[in-house]
Order: structure tokens, then sequence, then C-alpha cells
């Protein structure tokens, strides 16, 4: 291969936005990939988890209609045919999203095992390939605790998970993390009884997870808030026992505990490149490692777990290493939990807010007073929101809402550009959508009287 500017190890969204990204500045680049084209958002992530998510969620609100006037109903599961058109959509995707893209913008994906073998030096299958600078970007993978028992199950991951072509009769999801949250309410929509085992929704303001907690027990879901201790197999399936001493069986397990960087056989110690205990790259704040050659980005690099965070940083990561050092706005992030209703999150919790100093105002809006949700029947959510007492701006907004995450848009907005609780409760709000709950709960700041519907 002629010499190359930048070589990008893996093809997920932080590689591919480092290789537009050193395209954009006439410099050339190779990607470099040892699996599917695509990485974990295309393959194994974002786009099959939330494809399967809108059909099961479209089985379930069949069953739950809350318009009797208007019958409708549901039946069993093809589960083969629903992953094979997950399938087909991946398939589909890595060509339009990756292949073209890439071809489109000049930079070739060459496939192999990179592996660094000195600080200057990746070899692709024991091939040299060497260039001034490089980017990690291989992302993470499921992580497998060190639980008794568990290594003589026949365990899934949320990976394996979403290959099943056959649904089992019960299953035990272990960890209660955005991606246990999601898989559990997938599989229950789907038919299957759900049990799970670990903190709720930990990470979220208290008032959005309650919420989200009589959700999932009008779903059926089983919600045990205890660790797992350990894993047995049975007559039955498998077994998990609580720290508690509780037990939770069911026919599958699915392990969802979290991730670990995927960094395996890298050769990054042969290349002066620290990492942490979980195996993520220590980068600064403009995605360079401890080697002032190679750079990394995405879930990699410990950035938030989100695709287009790792864009971000992949952007960031390239035009570093090419002699361009910048760095990521998290301002406002906003993430988004694809459950239903959707967990929505932006900025800062109220427990952030005061550790960071500030004194600190919240207001809490039920569903039951937006005119969407009473107009859609369903009154299961809140929005949260979280101000500094004396400037008035916002600092975080939290929901639990039927299109939580585009609410989320708006509210970074907010955050970002530092507008205040009084530029919310003042600016438009069409009536009837789900962002008006931003305008309505601004106006809890100004009184606690009841308002008419655009009053």
């Amino acid at each position: 291969m002629d010499a190359v500017d930048l070589v990008v190890i893996g093809t997920g969204g932080a590689a591919m936005a480092a290789g537009i990204e050193a395209r954009s500045r006439g410099k050339s680049a190779v990607l470099v990939e040892h699996g599917p084209l695509g990485g974990t958002c295309l393959n194994i992530g974002c786009v099959p988890s939330k494809n399967l998510l809108a059909a099961a969620g479209r089985r379930h609100r069949a069953q739950v209609n809350p318009f009797p006037a208007v019958p409708t109903g549901a039946g069993d599961v093809d589960m083969a045919a629903l992953t094979e058109q997950k399938q087909e959509l991946i398939d589909r995707l890595r060509q339009l999203k990756y292949a073209d893209v890439a071809e489109a913008h000049g930079f070739p994906v060459r496939y192999g095992h990179a592996r660094f073998v000195d600080e200057q030096t990746l070899e692709v299958d024991g091939q040299p390939l060497v260039a001034p600078a490089y980017v990690v970007a291989t992302g993470a993978a499921p992580h497998i605790p060190d639980l008794p028992g568990l290594a003589g199950v026949d365990y899934v991951t949320s990976t394996t998970a979403m290959e099943l072509t056959r649904l089992p009769e019960s299953l035990v999801v272990l960890g209660g993390g955005y991606v246990g949250l999601e898989q559990a309410q997938l599989f229950a929509h789907l038919g299957v009884q759900v049990t799970v085992v670990g903190r709720f929704a930990p990470h979220t303001e208290p008032e959005i997870a309650a919420v989200l907690r009589e959700v999932f027990a009008d779903d059926g879901i089983t919600v045990v808030e205890e660790r797992g201790v350990a894993v047995a197999g049975s007559a039955d399936g498998i077994v998990v026992t609580t720290s508690g001493g509780r037990e939770a069986q069911g026919q599958r397990l699915l392990v969802a505990t979290g991730r670990y960087a995927d960094t395996g056989d890298l050769g990054l110690e042969a290349a002066g490149v620290t990492t942490d205990e979980r195996g993520f790259v220590v980068v600064d704040a403009h995605q360079r490692t401890t080697n002032p050659r190679i750079f990394a980005a995405g879930d990699v690099s410990r950035a938030p777990q989100y695709v287009y965070v790792a864009a971000q940083t992949g952007h960031a990561a390239a035009a570093g290493a090419l002699g361009a050092p910048t760095t990521v706005d998290y301002r406002g992030l906003p993430g988004v939990t694809f459950t239903t209703p959707q967990l929505g999150s932006a900025g800062l919790t109220e427990e952030q807010a005061l550790a960071r100093g500030h004194a600190c105002d919240c207001r809490v809006l039920g569903a039951q007073d937006i005119p969407r949700a009473l107009a859609n029947r369903d009154t299961r959510g809140a929005l949260k929101l979280v101000i500094d007492a004396d400037t008035g701006k916002v600092l975080g907004v939290h929901a639990v809402l039927d299109g939580a995450g585009d609410v989320m848009l708006a509210a970074t907005y907010a955050i970002k550009f530092g507008l205040t609780v009084d530029d919310l409760a003042d600016t438009w709000a069409p009536y009837l959508t789900m962002s008006e709950a931003l305008r309505i709960a601004a106006g809890l700041f100004r009184t606690d009287k009841p308002t008419s519907c655009c009053a």
C-alpha cells in the first residue's frame, strides 16, 4: 500500500468520522477492520436493537390499546423472520452508510487483524502498515462478570440475544442499566416472561426511575433490585441467586452488566499506550494517548457510549492526529434509552448540580398535566427540570415520556446556549406535542396553580 497519512483501526462511527475528517483536510487515510464493516452501532448495537424494539413495541401497543372503540390484537411472534428482517436492514445500511460513504470520501478499508509491534509500527495480519499517525477506534464489548457458576451455563449477551430465532418462555436479565432495560422490555413485549436482577436505572433521576418502574410492573416484568451473586443451571433453565437470598429463574439468562473496551491483542502495551483497569484507552482532552502518534476515539476511549459522541470524538482524534488539536464540547449532552416510554436526559442531575456547588432548584411535571399525554390516553410519564436558583439557567432536563428523545434535542440547546427557565416558559411551543412539556415544566417555577391548555 502506498504511504498513508492516517491509519484508523475500526470501521464504526468513530472510525468513519476519523476517515472523513482526514479526507476533508486533504490527507489520505485507510481503515482497518477484522470483523464486519460498520462496528458496534450497525452490527450489534443501535440499529438492530432499535429495529427489534420498534417491532416489539408495535405488538405491545396492539395488546394494551387504550382506545377500546378501536379494537386491535396481536398474535404469536415469528422470531426467525423478525431476526431475518433485522439482518436485511443491517446489510442495507452497511452498504449505504459505510461502504458507499468510504468510497465517496476516498478512503479504503483493509481487512485483517491490526496489532502494534512497537511505538511506531502497526501490522495487519503480520504485514507492516506504517503511518505518521494512528487512531484506535475499536469500540467496546459486553462485560462478563466473574460470578460463581456463570461460566457453566449457556447465557446470552445483548449481542447474541438479538440473534435468537426462537423466543424463550422466560428470561432473567442480569443488569438494570440502559442495555438491560431495553432488552428486558424488548423480550417482554414479544411475549416472554422477564425478570430483571440488579440496580434499576441506576443513573436516572429517582422521580423518573420511579415512573419507569411502574411501567415495568404494568408490563409484567419482575424487578429484583439486588445484586446477582451466583448462577446455576436447573431442570427448568437457569437460576440467579441475589444478594438478598432471592432466586430468579428463567429458561434463558441475558447478561447486561456493562461494557469493557475491545482492545484485546492490539499490542497497546508495546505501543506505549496506557489503558485503565477495564481496558479503556487513556486519552487527554484532544483524544491523544500516552503515545503522541496514537489517538483514540469512541467507546474505546471511555467516552459516553453514544454513536453521536463516537463520531465527534472520531473527528477530534483525526484532527489532533493530523496536527490540529481540537476538543469535544459535552455541554448538554443528551442520552436516550429506548424503553417505552423513552428515558431521556440532558445536562446535570439534581445530585450532580448540588455537587458542583449550584444553588439548585427543581420541578417535576407529571404526564397527567401534558395535553399530548392526555390525548394519547397514557399519562405514565414525567419530566424533571433542574435549574440554578441564582441565575435561572437550565442545568438539566430528565424525562420518561413517549418521544422523550425528541424533547432532549430542545433541552440540549437550552443547556448549551445558557437559556433560563424564563426563556423556556416564554418560548413558542406547538400545542399537543410532547416537546410542549418543556414549556409547561418551566411554568411551574412561576406558579403551582393549574393553567388552561395553552395559557
